[in-house]
């Protein structure tokens, strides 16, 4: 048989699958690289492996993160991660990252050099398919898949029809990588990637720092996706030259690849984007956004609490003053960004302007802590949902945008273009 054209999500399913190639709707078994857990999805995962009587098919391969509800915010969540925490000791896990070691996951794994491009990466946690960015599978599934897959060393996948986004012309100032998911989450809804991979592309992509693009994947599962991938470049390899702790392989879509649908965007005069409650596809430009006023701002979570994102809300920021009827959280994504956001001088800065600044954790992003809304509160936050309930009080409501929104949002009071700031 002939060569047939493929995707990179299905280049790398079939490698992972031990053959040539792969379609879409085939059920494969394929190996994993990595498999990830937190507090909150762990413990489910370890009573079920414990009760298989196994061992882990690869210790090295686990990776445990407890960062949703720690540090510990009550005696539940102090349990949950006296679970995970036993789980590691007793099973040798060298990769469980402990509370002043660890970071938000889905920031901590990349930076550790944990996880790479050609990678089948799943994890219990839907914002898996963040790893996409650096040309890897990754995606998230439930507890009991993931127990399985720690004994098995390998899980079952349907393989995912491909979607390609297509960015073309010139991102204009305060537009990034949060402006060009919601953009497209806004257009095509949270349905309208349903269990397929989101493959984004085109001159700007390539242009996009790795934050940017880790941004991006993240929110590939707000439209239904399956997984979000970006083919792996010279911005991708300098990333993990430096990082990565063991061999990495490069995967390419094929120029004759088949993809369900192609969406193309010119990128030129876009505005930064603001989704509106109560979902992420409620998009609309920040313009139209002016005048409503709000209560809280969070910058950070896995979507945006890299150091770029605390950089860009820094220019905002400063030598200015939180608006005095606003809370601004502000949370880097990890120690390491925490360290060099002091080293840069960006957490003075924060402080300055009246912000708290925390240590890593999910937190207020899940209405987990460290910032839970009261009823009627509005926030302005660099998360990724913004359902009823999603960050407290069902009545509360968040308004999804990018860091230099929320800083300048922060400032005035009310929803705000970084430009009537700085």
């Amino acid at each position: 048989m002939g060569r047939v054209p493929q995707t990179i999500t299905e280049k790398i399913l079939a490698a992972h699958a031990g053959k040539e190639f792969v379609e879409p709707g085939e059920l494969i078994n394929a190996k994993v690289d990595v498999l990830l857990a937190n507090d909150i999805t762990a413990p489910l995962a370890v009573g079920e492996f414990e009760r298989l009587g196994v061992p882990v098919f690869d210790p090295a391969a686990v990776v445990l993160v407890p960062d949703h509800f720690t540090p510990n915010k009550d005696i539940k969540s102090a349990q949950q991660a006296k679970v995970v925490r036993e789980f590691a000791r007793r099973h040798n896990l060298p990769n469980y990252f402990e509370v002043g070691r660890m970071g938000i996951e889905h920031c901590l794994l990349p930076e550790q050099g944990l996880v790479g491009p050609g990678d089948v990466i799943i994890g219990a946690d839907s914002h898996t398919c963040t790893y996409g960015a650096l040309g890897a599978f990754a995606t998230g599934v439930g507890s009991t898949d993931l127990a399985a897959a720690m004994a098995l060393g390998e899980t079952w996948f349907k393989v995912p029809e491909s979607l390609k986004f297509v960015y073309t012309g010139k991102l204009g100032p305060w537009v990034g990588g949060k402006d060009l998911i919601l953009y497209t989450i806004g257009d095509i809804s949270v349905e309208g990637a349903l269990y397929c991979a989101m493959e984004f592309t085109g001159p700007v992509i390539e242009n996009l720092p790795l934050d940017g693009r880790f941004t991006m994947c993240n929110m590939a599962v707000e439209a239904g996706a399956k997984n979000g991938i970006i083919a792996p470049d010279a911005k991708t390899e300098a990333y993990m030259r430096v990082r990565a702790r063991r061999p990495y392989r490069f995967f390419a879509s094929d120029p004759d690849a088949k993809y369900k649908k192609v969406y193309e965007y010119d990128v030129t005069g876009w505005e930064p984007c603001v989704a509106f409650p109560h979902s992420p596809d409620n998009v609309r430009p920040v313009s139209a956004a002016k005048g409503v006023a709000i209560d809280q701002v969070v910058i950070g979570s896995c979507t945006n609490g890299r150091l770029d994102d605390l950089r860009l809300a820094a220019r905002v920021l400063n030598g200015k003053k939180v608006h005095r009827d606003v809370r601004l959280i502000i949370i880097p994504g990890t120690q390491a960004v925490y360290r060099r956001a002091l080293e840069d001088g960006l957490i003075e800065t924060f402080i300055d302007a009246g912000a708290a600044v925390s240590t890593p954790t999910c937190g207020p992003c899940l209405g987990g802590h460290m910032g839970v809304l009261a009823a009627g509160e509005r926030a302005v936050a660099t998360t990724n949902r913004n359902f009823v309930g999603r960050m407290g009080h069902p009545e509360s409501e968040v308004y999804l945008a990018n860091p230099a929104v929320a800083a300048a949002s922060a400032v005035v009071g009310r929803i705000a273009h970084p430009e009537e700031v700085v």
